[in-house]
């Protein structure tokens, strides 16, 4: 193909990408490894039972690099032997310091980051847990700070709208229970026999 040929193709947006390097690069950016994460963590919910005005939730507070305090629901990597059920229920007392019990699934979120070099897909099971006791710790170096929130507030303090919607989904799971508790029991899960966390 000569010069003006290939001149009127890539004005046309028909670029070729180069075929890389024996090291997997491509042009001058390296190739980024892509990994899968799986994490648990959930709602731990105070007041079940009582009246709906009394209910609150456990939420973690983080500061992001901008300086800013993000409100968002505890979680972590689950570990290997852990079903997500325990590794909501250790990971929401590991950041809170409040111990619970899982009632029922909320749901997935997954989502991409790049860290160190690395694409992360990384999956997020989510659970609505009834508080069983401790008390509120920002012992986590992880953590700014914790909180308990009234249920009727969490979709202004919480950060994501991920969580958001989650947050009303146990909203409604609550609604449910008390008119069928057995309705929002979880299935069994198995443990994981994903490897440890690098």
């Amino acid at each position: 193909m000569s010069g003006p040929e290939r001149a009127k193709r890539t004005r046309r947006g028909v670029r070729r990408r180069g075929r890389g390097d024996a090291a997997g690069r491509t042009g001058d950016r390296p190739t980024l490894r892509t990994v899968r994460e799986t994490s648990a963590g959930g709602l731990v919910v105070d007041g079940l039972g009582g009246p709906p005005e009394r209910l609150c939730a456990a939420l973690i507070g983080r500061t992001d690099r901008r300086g800013r305090l993000l409100w968002s629901l505890p979680k972590g990597h689950i570990e290997r032997g852990e079903t997500p059920e325990q590794t909501a229920e250790r990971e929401v007392a590991e950041e809170t310091g409040i111990n619970g019990t899982v009632l029922a699934p909320l749901g997935s979120i997954d989502y991409w980051f790049v860290t160190e070099g690395r694409r992360v897909h990384k999956t997020v099971h989510h659970y609505l847990l009834r508080f069983t006791g401790g008390e509120l710790s920002d012992e986590d170096v992880e953590v700014t700070e914790v909180a308990w929130v009234p249920l009727a507030e969490l979709h202004t303090r919480l950060a994501y709208a991920d969580e958001r919607k989650l947050a009303a989904r146990a909203g409604d799971l609550i609604d449910r229970m008390a008119t069928d508790p057995q309705a929002v029991m979880p299935p069994p899960t198995q443990p994981s026999d994903l490897p440890a966390p690098e």
